[in-house]
């Protein structure tokens, strides 16, 4: 879970983001789907985000029933409006889903920021009065590291499209902070030699271009010059070994 934090002169909003629910296929999806669901039960308020630019499927549905026994109100967000040309249809599947089980709609285009603002005050007069639990600049609870090995990550997922499947795992190995610049090597877990080939790239171009990306974000995030070296390691079936989940970081979480 990563938890993004959004604080207003009225209300601190704390994002809780869970993996997607889906069937899980290794140890990693049943890790995912286990503290998304978890989650259900450990929050105050549930915005339940779904494609609004195709109608309601099966498994839309599918999390619609895990989430009908919640204790907490439930917000249905139709996310990509602006592909929409014609929301009657589509925006009805919805519609008719969150009256079924009594839940509010909000629709939103995250890209085009459309309604978020709407959104938003949405999510506030559902949200129980509490204290500010974090201070108002902070943006996330998640350590430097973390963020670090999700900008890599990113970044491959970006350059290589579909031809490397989300098998991929990144461990910050060091970073160290010198007077100018600060030091960062880190590794690319997969889970074959064909896709550690495709990520190097022809003549390391591909690794190349990953690096250059996320040095960008990394010298946005610590607002510094950064010198970043990419290792590319093989581990066999990683997503199916409880030993090597626990060392990238991936446990059950609490509710």
């Amino acid at each position: 879970r990563l938890r993004g934090i959004l604080t207003t002169e009225t209300a601190q909003f704390i994002f809780v983001d869970t993996p997607g629910i889906h069937k899980p296929q290794h140890s990693l999806g049943h890790v995912l789907v286990s503290n998304a669901k978890s989650a259900i039960n450990a929050v105050d308020l549930i915005l339940f985000v779904v494609d609004g630019s195709v109608a309601a499927g099966g498994g839309d549905r599918y999390i619609a029933e895990l989430l009908k026994t919640a204790q907490v109100p439930v917000i249905l967000g139709l996310n990509k409006i602006d592909l929409v040309t014609d929301p009657g249809p589509t925006q009805a599947t919805y519609e008719n889903l969150a009256h079924q089980y009594g839940w509010s709609c909000s629709t939103f285009s995250a890209l085009a920021t459309t309604g978020l603002s709407e959104l938003q005050h949405h999510l506030e007069t559902q949200l129980p009065p509490g204290p500010y639990y974090y201070p108002p600049d902070l943006v996330t609870d998640q350590p430097e590291r973390f963020i670090m090995g999700e900008l890599i990550r990113e970044q491959i997922l970006s350059q290589t499209r579909d031809e490397v499947p989300h098998s991929v795992a990144v461990a910050i190995e060091q970073v160290i902070e010198e007077t100018k610049i600060t030091k960062v090597l880190a590794s690319i877990y997969v889970e074959r030699p064909s896709q550690k080939a495709i990520i190097i790239g022809k003549g390391g171009l591909m690794l190349k271009a990953i690096g250059t990306a996320a040095r960008e974000q990394m010298q946005k995030l610590i607002l510094g010059p950064v010198y970043l070296e990419l290792f590319v390691k093989v581990r066999p079936k990683w997503r199916q070994s409880k030993i090597h989940l626990a060392e990238l970081g991936y446990r059950l979480e609490a509710d």
